[in-house]
């Protein structure tokens, strides 16, 4: 599955449309439109394309009167073996997670989440289900990465998000959905610039604090 990222654009309406529009050109230059720029029952102004790198975007243009967000939202679908699992996710991460909680939820009819959003802190992701049969699943290319003061904090979420054995490699773990995380102690820079800690580093699967 793709991690679409999204753009929220408000304030003045003019304003944040035009800026929309030109960053909806530079986005899409050497790019593909998956949805193509127009106005949608849920947004006067929204686009989905990937760029020329094959990242995924999501332009969309919201009401200035609705809750603040960030600008920029990773965004994570679910789709062909793991369709409909979007809520269950979000509530895991939630659940595992320090100064976190699952926001607006709009069920599709047909049941699964049409948009999804929760936090963990500051930084929000959105959520989504998809019926549609893709070509792609969730991979390693791009991961969530969590740093932890602890030995105990890294344990216990490794333990709780590692599903998949193979996975395991260089505090790389890969949850019951396929969706890749770093569990990573908070001084990992410090850790990997002692003597021989990069190569220490790589032969771990859970990274240990004591071992480097």
């Amino acid at each position: 599955m793709r991690y679409p990222d999204e753009l929220m654009f408000d304030g003045d309406a003019d304003a944040a449309r035009a800026a929309l529009d030109a960053t909806w050109d530079a986005l899409s230059d050497g790019g593909a439109a998956l949805m193509p720029l127009g106005e949608y029952p849920f947004s006067p102004r929204f686009g989905w394309g990937a760029d020329r790198y094959g990242v995924s975007w999501q332009l969309m243009l919201t009401r200035p009167e609705g809750e603040p967000r960030p600008f920029v939202i990773p965004q994570i679908m679910f789709a062909n073996a793991v369709e409909g699992k979007a809520r269950d996710a979000a509530e895991l991460y939630t659940s595992l997670l320090p100064d976190a909680g699952v926001g607006t939820v709009i069920p599709r009819p047909t049941g699964g989440v049409m948009f999804g959003e929760f936090h963990v802190g500051d930084q929000w992701f959105s959520i989504m289900d998809s019926d549609i049969a893709h070509e792609f699943g969730f991979t390693p290319g791009v991961s969530l990465e969590v740093r932890r003061e602890d030995q105990d904090e890294i344990d216990r979420l490794w333990d709780a998000l590692s599903a998949v054995p193979e996975a395991e490699a260089c505090g790389w773990v890969a949850d019951r959905y396929g969706v890749s995380w770093q569990i990573v102690p908070a001084n990992i820079g410090e850790l990997l610039s002692r003597p021989g800690g990069y190569q220490r580093m790589l032969g771990m699967k859970k990274l240990v604090i004591a071992d480097f």
